[in-house]
């Protein structure tokens, strides 16, 4: 199973981040859950981008582009083995800057890689 980090994770339950946390444990992926918001969710507490965590195939952003520089270093150093842009996320600069690192970049719906087996 894929160890993933749900970058822009949240407590509100009316929000994707939450669903694809929720999503991502029920298929059986131990998840980080990485954002701005106090709480928990799937059980797992929410942090805050400080700790790196080096162990992390899939780092799945919740977070808009215009907000993404300044964790640009935060993900590049988890040293994903890929990064999902999922919709209102998609950056051609961080998709570059992986790229340059080995680092897989997928435009796509965690939710619907989950759904469909393609995660």
């Amino acid at each position: 199973m894929k160890k993933t980090l749900v970058l822009g994770a949240t407590p509100d339950s009316s929000r994707y981040a939450y669903l694809a946390s929720n999503k991502l444990v029920r298929h059986g992926h131990e998840i980080v859950n990485v954002g701005i918001k106090k709480g928990e969710v799937a059980g797992v507490p929410i942090e805050e981008a400080k700790e790196l965590h080096h162990d992390v195939d899939t780092v799945t952003l919740y977070v808009g582009t215009r907000n993404q520089p300044p964790l640009y270093d935060y993900i590049l150093e988890t040293n994903p083995k890929r990064i999902i842009f999922n919709p209102g996320t998609e950056n051609d600069e961080l998709e570059e800057m992986a790229r340059k690192r080995g680092i897989e970049t997928v435009e796509g719906c965690t939710l619907v890689m989950l759904s469909t087996g393609q995660y």
